[in-house]
């Protein structure tokens, strides 16, 4: 396991320069908070073709809110912290723990998709026919950007990185 901090990076720099009808985030002490991920699970065929679960065994993330729209919704937000993830085939029981402490700054629409300037290691599912991966969980490593469209397609573009299949590892 390792801790990436969040690096200003030509990927991420232009996230964290100010919008002109944003307002800037009230956010607490330090400004920094915890985000915990919940555990899940998908059905086969869904990400693998057997059914997965997922659950953190690691999970230090914290969110610091960079700014919000004038409504008070978070526009802008880094993400940050050790997360390790045990993704397990519930058919066989095979199981492997996926670090995904990677640093983000994410940029939330109003049209409800996302932009992902990112530096290490984050676990990414894509549905079938839904992004420039195939059909699967992935961790995805490196320098990147993820744009996630409004139908929830996931385009992944590498500066310099590599992706881990997880499917491969539980099959």
């Amino acid at each position: 396991m390792r801790r990436t901090l969040v690096a200003l990076s030509a990927a991420i720099l232009p996230l964290l320069a100010p919008a002109g009808q944003a307002s800037a985030a009230a956010t607490p002490a330090g400004g920094w908070e915890p985000a915990p991920s919940t555990p899940w699970d998908v059905p086969a065929g869904a990400r693998c073709d057997f059914p997965v679960h997922g659950e953190p065994v690691v999970d230090e993330v914290e969110r610091r809110v960079l700014e919000t729209y004038a409504d008070g919704t978070v526009r802008r937000a880094a993400y940050a912290g050790d997360l390790v993830v045990r993704v397990t085939n519930t058919d066989t029981g095979k199981s492997y723990d996926a670090d995904a402490s990677g640093s983000a700054v994410v940029e939330y629409r109003p049209d409800r998709s996302q932009y992902w300037a990112v530096l290490g290691p984050v676990l990414v599912g894509v549905a079938e026919n839904g992004g420039t991966l195939q059909r699967g969980l992935y961790i995805v490593d490196g320098v990147y950007t993820l744009d996630i469209a409004p139908t929830g397609y996931k385009t992944v573009s590498l500066a310099h990185g590599s992706t881990d299949d997880l499917c491969a590892r539980i099959d």
